[in-house]
């Protein structure tokens, strides 16, 4: 099958030859994102809960140039500087997803001066 890949007005350009998002197969997978705030010139919060806001209203971006909503999303990965900050992270999470919840992987990894990166699985519409 065919992919097609996309880059997005609105979030932070890519740091590399990537695209925001690839759409294959009936998905629409998107890059991981930080927590850059592309309309305020790339702040970043100083919090992971801030940061996790910042990060998924950059994947809502993405989406909505399928006309998807976080409603569409079926998997996440989530990646964590620090493990200790899950509770907080998680409340911001919360915040974004209804059930049924997607499923989600979530790890410690070493993140580059941001606190929390996230890529998403979102099924496109069928028809």
């Amino acid at each position: 099958m065919p992919k097609t890949g996309f880059h997005t007005e609105g979030v932070p350009a890519p740091a590399g030859p990537y695209s925001h998002g690839v759409v294959a197969n009936g998905f629409l997978y998107t890059a991981g994102f930080g927590p850059q705030d592309a309309a305020n010139g790339n702040a970043i919060a100083e919090n992971v809960g801030d940061q996790t806001r910042q990060v998924l209203r950059n994947i809502q971006t993405v989406l909505a140039v399928h006309g998807l909503t976080m409603d569409d999303v079926v998997k996440s990965t989530v990646h964590l500087q620090d493990l200790s900050d899950f509770a907080e992270f998680n409340v911001a999470y919360e915040e974004f997803f209804t059930a049924p919840y997607p499923v989600r992987t979530t790890v410690g990894s070493q993140l580059a001066s941001i606190l929390v990166e996230i890529d998403v699985v979102a099924a496109l519409p069928q028809g």
